[in-house]
């Protein structure tokens, strides 16, 4: 008994040690969708010849002021790499802890791969583009790495549903697992809708949001009630 009243003495604050050194990364994880969304939501309001529901976020890259897109890319890859890498401090050892980070952080590289090959013009944006599209290479390689990089999120909201429930949070897991469906249904739902395609999108990245400010929120709580 001794003994395992020892090692749980060491045991805790290695635990609450690593909380803590994740805690700053999960910010950058939480943050993320929101921001990324919040200044596509912006710039598709004020770009001329813009519209939610012909043209796609990603085409805002494109133009004079594309520039804010591919920033807005890079950054969100950048944040969602770090949250990648809180995930990984935060569950080390434990149920999820190799997969959901991996994953996570090959949704953040599709956002680095997006600002490095930009969407095809058209649906008339940028302003006097045509309202076809003509698939480029760059443009090819934009959907692929998009596509890829949702599945990535999509299958790591399957394995973050584990420690969820592991938490105790049963409601949080089940709706884990539920959330692919409603992303890959916008996916789909983008043949007939640009519209279903963003929403979409964006359900997957506030939802991941959502996820790590759950996880890092039970590890503190569970951290400070020992």
């Amino acid at each position: 008994m001794t003994h395992t009243l020892s090692t749980s003495r060491h045991v805790a604050p290695a635990a609450r040690a690593s909380s803590a050194a994740a805690r700053p990364a999960l910010a950058g994880g939480v943050v993320a969708g929101p921001l990324f969304l919040g200044a596509g939501v912006v710039q598709g309001s004020v770009r001329d010849g813009f519209d939610f529901t012909r043209n796609a976020i990603s085409q805002l890259a494109l133009g004079s002021a594309g520039w804010i897109q591919t920033v807005n890319f890079l950054l969100a890859g950048a944040l969602l790499a770090a949250g990648a890498v809180g995930l990984r401090r935060l569950l080390r050892g434990g149920t999820g802890g190799t997969w959901g980070p991996v994953l996570v952080g090959v949704f953040a590289a599709s956002f680095w791969a997006a600002a490095a090959f930009p969407a095809d013009a058209g649906a008339g944006f940028p302003a006097g583009a045509p309202d076809g599209t003509t698939m480029s290479g760059h443009g090819a390689v934009h959907m692929l790495s998009g596509t890829v990089g949702y599945l990535a999120l999509c299958a790591a909201f399957v394995v973050l549903a584990r420690p969820l429930a592991a938490r105790g949070h049963r409601g949080w897991a089940v709706a884990s697992r539920l959330a692919p469906v409603a992303v890959l249904a916008g996916f789909i739902g983008s043949a007939g809708s640009v519209l279903a395609f963003t929403t979409g999108a964006g359900l997957g990245l506030v939802w991941l949001a959502a996820v790590t400010a759950r996880l890092a929120g039970a590890a503190t709580t569970t951290h400070t009630a020992r």
